[in-house]
């Protein structure tokens, strides 16, 4: 399929309580391909009226959804994740087209991203309670678990397809509702995923889709409104912090995945060739723009030479271009803003003394373009250690001791994921205790797993995604005392 039979395919009106239906006063907003610049179609522009009527519907279909037995919410979710498989090539390239990654990242999103209904179609039918005699021998106890209620997810536009479905599968799966903002960058994919849960037999009124272009004005007035029972955001901290104060004055359940600085800590002992490869997949997975990304490279001095020689020998080798050209190895970053914060992190550690092994400059021409770039003896004043790149920019700095890594490591308000290489298992049960992270993980350098629980500590967020933890987000718990 091309890219213009693509897109016909596409809804590009709100999905309203189940239906398709244009924005009031028939508002649009342009989504853009990043490789070019040029715009690709547009998109219903919802406003708080719409996003009202959103909410009118989930409530009025909540009780029904919250009582459907929990096997029949999850087959709903497993013929979706069936359809999603079925449709994954017009997916990667729908995300490809509107998001700018390489096709090669863009199915693995779409297998990643479908994993997620397939997992929580089958917690569906694993919600529990319990039921025992109190301690004092007085009367039993009886707990229950139930569903939030209407639910709003903000998600990102790094990964437009497995940020909807970490949040939508665990929602539905629970018996909850749920209205979705996407990004404005990337509204495309999770249209057509709403497309696809309404040919699975998703009831009309449990989801809604959203796309806007006016963020704050559609979503203000609906965490005012005391019948949302839920937000779940991903997205910058700064924004997480806002969202998180409104939504405190309601309070509402909140679960949020926030910024990342991720370490990478290579010890003196480490496979480096190893190492390499897990910090090329901890780097430029989805080109460096993921809150997972591998942000700072702290190395022993003993191996740091080495190791810089063969991380630069092998990001040399990434294929700048358009995500859509088989050869692309690095697609294009998604706007010009997220472009120009790469240049001025770039040229910042430079300035402080920073050494460039590889890349720095943006090439001429169409697109948001930069190139895989590694940065050697990173000064510790340069902001780029401090601060969340997102792009595929590496920069590294040496240590000489265990003490001198972990500090290094913890030194940042973000704590969500960190990686380390090391043969020792000792040091890596010792400095994986140390990190404050979420997740850590040791001698890999891509940790996602739908089976495992995903989020962070610190300013990188509450709660967690994925794993059985994951569809707690959306149950409350209920004590019964019984005589």
């Amino acid at each position: 399929m091309d890219n213009s039979e693509m897109l016909r395919t596409v809804p590009t009106d709100l999905f309203l309580g189940g239906d398709w239906v244009a924005a009031e006063n028939n508002a649009t907003f342009p989504v853009h391909d990043p490789a070019t610049g040029e715009v690709l179609t547009e998109v219903a522009d919802a406003s708080p009226a719409d996003a009202a009527r959103a909410l009118d519907a989930a409530v009025a279909a909540g009780a029904e959804w919250a009582a459907t037995a929990p096997r029949e919410r999850g087959e709903v979710l497993r013929a979706a994740f069936e359809a999603l498989t079925a449709r994954a090539d017009d997916f990667a390239l729908l995300m490809t087209l509107e998001m700018g990654k390489a096709l090669p990242e863009s199915r693995a999103e779409v297998r990643y991203g479908a994993e997620f209904f397939r997992w929580f179609s089958e917690e569906a039918v694993r919600i529990a309670g319990r039921y025992t005699r109190s301690a004092s021998g007085s009367g039993r106890i009886l707990v229950t678990k139930q569903p939030v209620g209407p639910c709003l997810a903000i998600t990102p536009w790094n990964f437009p397809l497995a940020m909807g479905t970490r949040k939508i599968g665990p929602a539905l799966a629970a018996g909850c509702t749920m209205l979705v903002k996407p990004a404005s960058a990337t509204p495309l994919t999770m249209l057509l995923l709403a497309r696809v849960l309404e040919e699975a037999g998703l009831p009309k009124g449990v989801l809604s889709v959203l796309p806007t272009s006016h963020a704050g004005a559609v979503t203000g007035p609906l965490l005012d409104d005391p019948r949302l029972r839920k937000l779940t955001f991903t997205g910058s901290t700064s924004v997480g912090r806002a969202l998180a104060e409104k939504a405190g004055r309601a309070m509402l359940r909140t679960s949020m995945e926030l910024g990342g600085n991720a370490p990478f800590l290579v010890f003196d002992d480490a496979d480096l060739d190893a190492a390499v490869d897990g910090a090329l997949a901890a780097k430029l997975r989805n080109g460096g723009e993921a809150c997972t990304a591998a942000n700072r490279f702290h190395v022993a001095n003993s191996v740091r030479e080495e190791f810089v020689a063969k991380l630069t020998e092998k990001m040399a080798a990434y294929r700048l271009g358009p995500g859509t050209d088989p050869d692309t190895t690095l697609g294009p970053l998604i706007d010009a803003d997220q472009k120009e914060t790469v240049t001025t992190l770039v040229g910042d550690a430079v300035s402080t003394g920073a050494k460039l092994r590889l890349g720095g400059t943006a090439p001429d021409g169409p697109g948001w373009f930069y190139p895989a770039t590694v940065l050697d003896e990173v000064p510790s004043s340069a902001r780029i250690l401090t601060e969340e790149v997102f792009g595929p920019v590496a920069a590294v700095a040496g240590f000489d001791t265990e003490e001198e890594a972990i500090a290094a490591a913890n030194a940042t308000e973000y704590g969500l994921a960190a990686y380390m290489y090391t043969r020792s298992l000792d040091r890596a049960l010792r400095v994986s205790e140390a990190i404050e992270s979420g997740m850590v993980g040791v001698n890999r350098g891509v940790i996602s797993d739908v089976a495992a629980p995903f989020g962070g500590v610190k300013a990188s967020g509450i709660g967690r995604e994925g794993g059985s933890e994951g569809i707690e987000e959306y149950l409350e718990t209920k004590y019964v005392a019984f005589e």
